[in-house]
């Protein structure tokens, strides 16, 4: 028998697929830390998970009979991945799964941003009828700048040309689509964009600093719905404050959930609680993936 560990809420179709599947045994324990995990874990063939239960070199080297790790989402960053290549574990993830649920997500972050939605809720919400304080600006004709042009950043760009914005993109290796893009070096595209969003992996240092907001256009917005700490956060709120940064959209923080909120209540920041790939069809696709996954390794 086949003993998979389910560690963080799965789609429903998948689960009950992945039940069906001869010779699995399907546990689900989730909310489970580290030492819980490390209890759990022994007897274990596969573990999956999604954004918040964390697969560590403790957990890893406690699952003894350990073959594969499966991530139900974008990102190995809450697992020790070379933990797991020393043990000749694998590891996986469901990269294609969410992009969709991502690039939506972002684009009513820049649409909200140019029309000042978070600052009008907040408002509404306060019984005020600020009409004319609140006037914003379109889209169309726009610079768009996406730092990091895979999967989601192309479905991103694909979305911005549909809404008449030039395209500018960065990445260290050639960008591969048919979508009207022009591939520019970094500091081009810091220069020229009047919106600049991210979509790269969880990196040991920003990538966009005090210097890279220096080098933007005045006015500019800033979309981050990569990692935590590709953006820092400290240059970003000087650049709130002084005008340099019109708005900024932020989905994900360097510390989750934050402890510090000075950020966060900036007027002109618009900020969500990770949600970028929450949307039930993108996890349906994810959770789907897992099971195909785990047929193809273990069965």
């Amino acid at each position: 028998m086949t003993k998979v560990l389910i560690a963080d809420s799965l789609d429903k179709e998948a689960l009950e697929q992945l039940k069906a599947v001869p010779g699995f045994e399907v546990i689900v324990k989730t909310g489970l830390d580290e030492a819980g995990l490390v209890g759990t874990i022994p007897g274990f063939n596969a573990v999956v998970v999604r954004g918040a239960t964390k697969i560590t070199r403790p957990v890893i080297e406690a699952g003894t009979d350990l073959k594969i790790i499966v991530r139900a989402g974008i990102g190995l960053d809450n697992v020790d991945s070379a933990a797991a290549k020393e043990k000749k574990i694998a590891v996986a993830n469901t990269p294609a799964a969410t992009s969709i649920s991502v690039a939506e997500h972002t684009f009513g972050l820049m649409l909200g941003a140019v029309r000042n939605h978070g600052r009008a809720v907040v408002s509404m919400k306060q019984h005020k009828w600020e009409k004319k304080a609140l006037e914003g600006t379109e889209l169309y004709g726009k610079t768009l700048g996406i730092i990091g042009c895979g999967r989601i950043g192309i479905e991103v760009a694909r979305r911005a040309v549909a809404f008449g914005m030039k395209v500018l993109a960065y990445d260290i290796i050639p960008i591969k689509t048919d979508v009207a893009v022009t591939q520019v070096p970094m500091d081009e595209l810091l220069a020229e964009s009047d919106l600049i969003t991210l979509h790269i992996p969880k990196q040991s240092q920003p990538v966009v600093g005090a210097a890279e907001i220096l080098k933007m256009k005045d006015g500019v917005i800033i979309v981050n719905v990569a990692r935590g700490g590709v953006v820092d956060e400290k240059a970003l709120l000087d650049g709130l404050n002084s005008g340099k940064v019109r708005a900024a959209a932020l989905d994900v923080f360097a510390k989750e959930p934050p402890d510090d909120f000075t950020l966060i209540d900036h007027p002109n920041v618009t900020p969500i609680p990770h949600l970028g790939a929450a949307a039930k069809e993108g996890q349906q696709r994810a959770g789907l993936e897992v099971v195909k996954i785990l047929k193809e390794k273990l069965s």
